[in-house]
């Protein structure tokens, strides 16, 4: 009998920047995925018992010392292998074959030819555009390995030992450029490796359930919610697993975007009548802030006010034993280890005690942000929360460079309410953009404003796209965009006599300005 994970795939993690992008490919087929050090053994493989393993690109060569390795048994347990990039060149030059450094490499978008359109390339055209990232190739095949396509400087850019179930690909199937790489992702998942499509939003919910149930019993649990999407969806899905058991605390920073804590409050109180306790302690977060300007001392002063806070509301809900976090997969593969999270904690919450009298039950622990995304709509959450921007946990404060007041906390809220609406308006909200918003800057500038010398505070805008924040490029807003944005701005936020567009990508900058 299939399970919800009977067809996991393993993605062994050789340091690459698209490992992630591999995971979220295979999922998108309908099969669970799992990342793992490329340190894994034999035995441990053999007790996870995947239907198939995938070994991801890296930045090394095969052919320097201390190039990462995988324990030589894997080849030989029976179980489908896929080499990607790196993972191509390893299985050459672990099973026979020549990987040479060439003189050019390959990078961005090169022609493959395919010259054997068998199973992995079947349905794949004769010329396509792939997504190549490499100096080294692989110039001579392992014994018993067929050549299954080409590139100018990639002899080998596809090859294949069918009856080992082993397969390799210099290109990269994973990334968008390559034009047919759903194909062939395709191919190997379902006609090579016979998976079962069951990772779907319904069997994820439903095992979700049964875990949450399992986990907490009759017992009461936490969450504390900030309105951003994991909290929100991780709310949702704990409260659909137990009802009543869940009490949800709200805390009212005074640093949040524009009616974010009515949108919480009807959300969960009214459509979802979840039990949520919303406490507004902004005089305490503003003075607490008063003449503050670094951004780290602003950080951990709100996240020890906001632990603060909820430790003391929590103490009114008795016999609450669980704390509910949105912890989300990506937080335990950069953590690698047992401690992730505890690392995903102080991010959602601002700083958990180590010390706490909780246990987390963290039900999105295994899913990427689009999939939780889709589980937040499947479990019927409207969609400004679903697909609401991602949000600093310390709020409005990292986006004024400065002392953070309420005075400043009204101009860039004001601010990034209209960049907001105007983003909306040209519809490219959602999967456009990855952010959006504005930064109050801590210095003034000369402007005229109704014939009058003003003396006022410039906006900077900021808009971003990404696929996980670990790198985002500046946006190309359209300029009729960026000159309504900048006009009402100008004319209805009291304090403002100037907008800027940063135009700075991730790296050297990051995405929020503290």
């Amino acid at each position: 009998m299939h399970t919800l994970r009977s067809s996991k795939v393993l993605v062994l993690d050789f340091g690459a920047q698209y490992a992630q992008l591999i995971a979220r490919r295979v999922r998108e087929h309908h099969v669970f995925s799992e990342i793992v050090p490329s340190s894994i053994t034999s035995e441990q493989i053999e007790a996870i018992a995947p239907r198939a393993i995938i070994l991801s690109g890296g930045p090394k060569s095969v052919n320097v010392e201390g190039a990462p390795r995988i324990d030589e048994r894997i080849y030989s347990l029976g179980i489908p292998i896929l080499g990607i990039c790196y993972g191509a060149q390893l299985i050459s030059h672990d099973l026979g074959g020549v990987v040479s450094k060439r003189a050019s490499g390959e990078y961005g978008k090169v022609n493959l030819e395919v010259i054997n359109r068998q199973l992995l390339l079947e349905d794949v055209p004769e010329k396509s555009v792939v997504w190549m990232s490499h100096f080294d190739a692989v110039t001579e095949l392992p014994p018993n390995f067929q050549l299954l396509a080409s590139t100018p400087e990639a002899p080998c850019a596809a090859f294949a030992d069918p009856t080992a179930k082993i397969y390799a690909l210099q290109f990269h199937p994973e990334v968008e450029h390559s034009e047919y790489g759903y194909r062939v992702f395709d191919n190997f998942l379902h006609k090579i490796v016979g998976a079962e499509p069951s990772w779907t939003n319904y069997s994820i919910i439903e095992d979700s359930i049964n875990r949450i149930r399992s986990q907490v019993g009759n017992s009461h649990v936490i969450c504390a919610l900030s309105g951003g999407v994991d909290s929100s969806v991780a709310a949702a899905l704990v409260h659909r697993a137990i009802g009543d058991q869940l009490h949800c605390v709200y805390v009212d920073t005074g640093l949040m975007r524009h009616g974010e804590s009515k949108t919480v409050e009807a959300t969960f109180r009214e459509q979802f009548e979840i039990d949520l306790l919303s406490i507004d302690a902004s005089d305490k977060f503003f003075s607490h802030l008063e003449g503050v300007t670094d951004p780290e001392a602003k950080r951990k002063i709100i996240g020890e006010d906001f632990i603060r806070t909820f430790e003391a509301a929590a103490k009114d809900i008795s016999g609450a034993k669980f704390l509910v976090q949105g912890t989300l997969y990506p937080d335990v593969i950069e953590s690698g280890t047992k401690s992730a999270a505890r690392i995903k904690s102080h991010h959602n919450v601002g700083g958990l005690p180590e010390d706490m009298d909780f246990e987390l039950v963290e039900p999105l622990r295994e899913l990427f942000k689009d999939e939780v995304r889709a589980i937040g709509e499947e479990l019927g959450l409207p969609e400004a929360i679903v697909w609401r921007q991602p949000f600093p946990g310390p709020g409005l404060a990292v986006r004024i460079v400065g002392e953070v007041t309420r005075e400043r906390v009204e101009i860039v809220r004001a601010a990034d309410r209209i960049v907001g609406e105007e983003v909306l308006r040209a519809d490219l909200d959602k999967k456009a953009l990855w952010q959006s918003f504005a930064v109050l800057a801590d210095i003034r500038s000369v402007g005229v404003m109704g014939d009058e010398r003003s003396y006022a505070y410039p906006i900077i805008l900021r808009a971003v796209e990404s696929s996980d924040a670990m790198t985002a490029d500046w946006a190309r807003l359209p300029y009729e965009l960026l000159e309504r944005i900048s006009s009402r701005i100008v004319a209805e936020v009291q304090g403002v006599n100037r907008v800027v567009y940063d135009i700075t990508s991730k790296p050297p900058a990051t995405i929020e300005w503290e």
